[in-house]
């Protein structure tokens, strides 16, 4: 039987004027075999932080943007999913924030030691190379995540972890 540790998580489907999703690459160095896999920016919320402001706290430290709370607005997607990293077993309930920019440039410099040690690569996707890749990408329906985020007005009702 696994023993999850339960983790909430606030990630951002950060969009360009083209379109395109920055999305990056990384691993698990407790268990490199297990190859690379593309993700957005975010990550699991500090103690007392709402979703919003974990979104903008997240983006800032891995992109270099920041934002305010209502720039970020109410989340478009919500899910959980159960993953191994670093040796530990996670079920993380996470929200997704659409963030669009003209352009940015990315600036990693904000790291955390575990994603220096992570993350080797980021890029901007369009909705097409999301669809056609054959490279794991998360969540695994992260095309369609994108896509009904970008033709959506719904969103997500906010709710405490």
């Amino acid at each position: 039987m696994t023993v999850y540790t339960p983790r909430c998580a606030a990630r951002v489907l950060l969009v360009d004027a083209a379109g395109r999703l920055l999305l990056f690459r990384g691993f698990d160095p407790a268990r490199p075999e297990r190859g690379r896999w593309w993700f957005t920016p975010g990550g699991g919320l500090d103690p007392g932080e709402t979703y919003a402001e974990g979104a903008i706290r997240e983006l800032a430290e891995e992109t270099g943007l920041r934002v305010s709370v209502a720039e970020v607005g109410q989340p478009v997607h919500a899910d959980v999913t159960e993953f191994s990293f670093g040796g530990v077993w996670y079920r993380q309930e996470q929200q997704f924030f659409l963030v669009r920019v003209t352009a940015h440039e990315v600036d990693t410099a904000g790291f955390s030691e575990v994603e220096r040690g992570s993350v080797d690569d980021h890029r901007w996707w369009s909705a097409d190379e999301l669809r056609g890749t054959r490279e794991r990408c998360y969540p695994a329906d992260l095309a369609e995540v994108l896509a009904r985020a970008l033709g959506t007005t719904a969103v997500i009702e906010g709710r405490a972890c």
